[in-house]
């Protein structure tokens, strides 16, 4: 049986309270890679389905990215705990040879083809929501990555529309990561990690590693230990944007 904390609950239902991120009737898939936050994605989801006041169904789907990946242990855990689960095959990274650009980032490559096939399954299958696991860590090193290497002011939106019209929600918004470590270890979940990223498999070609995002983390992680609200400061700023001292045209 997992054992999820309070504070988890919480927080998802806080996240869903101030967003409206599933309502009543809404058909919700959930991108499940196995990792620590997706995979306690899905027993929140699960959890909230036999507790909420309203009613809405839940899926999870895998994408295998036609390397050979063996899903069996994640499929047989969701059974397990009644949690519908499918796995999606691609050949996302056969054509990734050819489609790739030299010295891109991989990272953002497979993110790209990775939500497209996300949002093309849920559109045939009849979902109108797209649960993704990125957390209030996730939020913060976007908002520094985009800070310093773009120039531009913007994190992870809880909740948008995609131009495909799937509409993307992040449930774990108000989560810091290492709860989502905590609970993986509390509760014995076995996690998929980078193996099954088809990066790894790359990393003798002329592709770029990711260092953007880790140099977000490390920065982060050297803030907070001289500042230990950090994190409480920076989701309130989210919600505290003063446009008006920016450096747009006025009218």
């Amino acid at each position: 049986m997992i054992n999820l904390s309070k504070k988890l609950i919480r927080q998802v239902a806080q996240a869903n309270a101030k967003f409206g991120l599933i309502k009543d009737g809404d058909r919700v898939l959930l991108g499940l890679s196995g990792g620590k936050d997706s995979l306690a994605l899905a027993h929140l989801l699960n959890r909230m389905q036999a507790h909420a006041p309203f009613k809405f169904d839940l899926e999870t789907v895998t994408l295998s990215y036609g390397m050979g990946e063996d899903y069996s242990q994640l499929h047989a855990h969701c059974e397990e705990h009644g949690i519908k689960h499918s796995v999606l095959d691609s050949n996302i990274y056969e054509v990734s040879g050819d489609t790739i650009r030299e010295n891109s980032s991989f990272c953002s490559y497979f993110s790209r083809m990775r939500r497209g096939a996300l949002y093309t399954y849920a559109l045939e299958k009849g979902f109108n929501k797209l649960a993704i696991g990125h957390h209030l860590d996730d939020a913060a090193e976007s908002f520094f990555m985009n800070f310093i290497h773009n120039g531009s002011l913007r994190t992870l939106a809880p909740i948008y529309k995609s131009k495909r019209g799937i509409i993307v929600i992040r449930p774990l918004i108000f989560v810091r990561e290492r709860q989502l470590r905590d609970n993986a270890i509390q509760n014995e979940l076995q996690v998929i990690g980078n193996e099954f990223c088809p990066g790894m498999k790359l990393s003798e070609k002329n592709v770029k590693f990711p260092h953007a995002r880790e140099e977000s983390k490390q920065l982060l992680a050297n803030l907070e230990k001289e500042h230990p609200k950090l994190f409480t400061s920076l989701k309130t700023a989210f919600s505290n944007l003063h446009t008006e001292t920016f450096w747009m045209n006025q009218v």
